[in-house]
């Protein structure tokens, strides 16, 4: 395989990978680098800018000089084919057993993940590119060890919808100029390239899902690469719809501004609520008790700052004419044990009410077994329709201080919050390094995002000395060092399966220097 002059592959070419792989493909990436990753990096520089003035005493609040986007009438494009009813998506990793079960489950929508449900290891990279082409051809099929196979129905499939890596991941594997290449452009990129045609052939489109966005200039730069990739390969202008996950603190106070840069492209919102509670730690974890949150499944949907994002949200989709999408049901069902899946089960119907009733369009489950109950949910809201986009909730009225008001969560510091986030996190990092990003643990589907929280949490309550309210002692690196050891301890196999993802833990969760993204020192350690 000869690359275009100026492109480095150095990840292995594994069978068929050079139908992904190919000159003209990357061409196409190399294109989009030189174009826009200057731009990328100065974005990424003005998050760091912003986080330094929010650890000095700043506080976030709506920008003065959009004021005049907020307060004039405009609408995004209409829904695009396959985009009309979104009542229920399912999320998970483009591997090839997931991208026929999510397709097969009955969701309207598959968001087919490139991010935070799976791990960047080059071998995840292109062959979920490969899965994908093949199930747009209808032609991916999968056998599992035990002999067990899975096919694509004849019948209807769940529309795809990618989420690429967001604009702080690099792909080290794609190198153009000598320079790693940023893995959104290379998730998004490989995937218009090759599949953009492909689904118009078919009666849809390109979609995509863009995560970790913290400012409306970031939207911005995504536009700028949707027209590029457009022009370059003759798709019709507006013909690439993209969802936006409002999931760090500071884009909730961007929300208008970010479907106004993207409105001929856009597809909605959709309220990324665990990364959102990550950001809320990240962004202030040093301002005290201001923004102390309590153990992690304390901060349900119902505390006054997390119905203040969603309300927002709701209200600003509507008002625009994009869809509004909830948040993840992190809770799974078991098979084997009938308890737990009742438990589960109720937990997820209580959430999708709750959205439904709030006026959400449609909302997420991560196994095809919570398809049917997020259905029925929506079902007995919207009927025949195929969402609620004519529920403008004009009574809802959200202020900067509500977005903020994180001190009024309920609930306590505990040492089973504490255990419970390290074991997590030791446990998905082992997960994560072995190359898969969506683990079940204590019967909820973690990923990056949850992850995040975990080890964000240890460390605020380490830099901020909470005393635990169950046991009166102080969060010290000693206590959690000896949790660590204690709940490894009780994990299967032997503590030195757990080493480097314990290490890795420590590096992110107890170290003084608090790293901006667990992937990205984890990124490092990964083949």
């Amino acid at each position: 395989m000869t690359n275009p002059a100026g492109v480095e592959v150095t990840g292995p070419i594994h069978p068929r990978y050079d139908e992904i792989l190919t000159p003209d493909a990357l061409e196409f990436l190399a294109d989009l680098h030189r174009r826009f990753d200057a731009r990328r990096r100065e974005l990424l520089d003005r998050r760091r800018r912003r986080a330094a003035e929010l650890a000095d005493g700043a506080l976030l609040d709506f920008l003065p000089e959009t004021r005049e986007v907020r307060e004039s009438d405009w609408r995004v494009a209409e829904p695009a084919p396959g985009l009309v009813d979104r009542r229920v998506e399912i999320t998970g990793p483009t591997d090839a057993k997931m991208t026929i079960n999510a397709l097969n489950s009955g969701a309207k929508v598959w968001l087919a993940d490139h991010e935070d449900a799976n791990t960047p290891r080059w071998e995840n990279v292109i062959s979920g590119q490969l899965n994908l082409r093949d199930a747009i051809e209808r032609k991916l099929d999968f056998t599992s060890p035990e002999g067990k196979h899975y096919a694509l129905n004849d019948g209807e499939l769940a529309t795809i919808v990618v989420r690429p890596r967001g604009w702080h991941l690099t792909e080290k594997h794609i190198l153009v100029d000598g320079e790693r290449t940023s893995g959104s452009l290379v998730d998004f990129g490989l995937y218009f390239f090759h599949c953009a045609r492909r689904q118009l052939d078919r009666g849809a489109g390109p979609y995509f899902y863009l995560p970790k966005m913290e400012s409306h200039l970031e939207a911005r730069l995504w536009n700028d690469v949707f027209l590029v990739a457009q022009e370059r390969l003759g798709i019709p202008r507006g013909t690439i719809r993209a969802t936006v996950l409002i999931e760090t603190f500071p884009a909730a106070f961007e929300m208008d501004e970010i479907l106004y840069e993207l409105r001929e492209h856009s597809a909605g919102l959709n309220a990324g609520r665990w990364d959102y509670m990550f950001s809320v730690i990240k962004k202030f974890r040093t301002r005290g008790a201001d923004f102390l949150l309590p153990d992690r499944n304390s901060v349900t949907m119902t505390v006054p700052f997390m119905r203040a994002y969603t309300e927002l949200l709701v209200r600003t989709c509507h008002r625009r004419g994009a869809h509004a999408i909830g948040g993840m049901a992190a809770f799974i069902p078991s098979r084997r044990d009938p308890e737990v899946t009742e438990t589960a089960l109720a937990k997820v119907r209580d959430d999708k009410t709750r959205e439904a009733g709030d006026g959400f369009d449609g909302s997420w489950v991560a196994h095809p077994d919570l398809v049917p109950i997020c259905r029925e949910v929506f079902d007995q809201i919207l009927g025949d329709r195929p969402n609620q986009l004519d529920r403008t909730r004009d009574e809802v009225r959200v202020t900067a201080a509500e977005l903020l008001d994180v001190r009024s969560t309920p609930g306590q510091h505990t040492e089973a919050g504490l255990r419970n986030a390290v074991s997590v996190g030791v446990q998905y990092l082992t997960s994560w390094l072995r190359g898969s990003g969506a683990v079940a643990i204590y019967n909820l589907m973690e990923d990056a995002a949850t992850a995040e929280i975990s080890r964000s949490q240890v460390w605020q309550w380490l830099h901020n000395d909470v005393t635990l309210d169950d046991t009166g002692g102080r969060v010290t690196r000693e206590l959690v060092e000896r949790i660590a050891d204690e709940e490894i301890a009780k994990l299967p196999g032997e503590p030195g399966d757990y080493a480097e993802a314990r290490a890795l833990f420590m590096e992110v969760a107890v170290a003084d220097d608090f790293a901006e993204f667990l992937t990205l020192p984890a990124y490092e350690r990964m083949p």
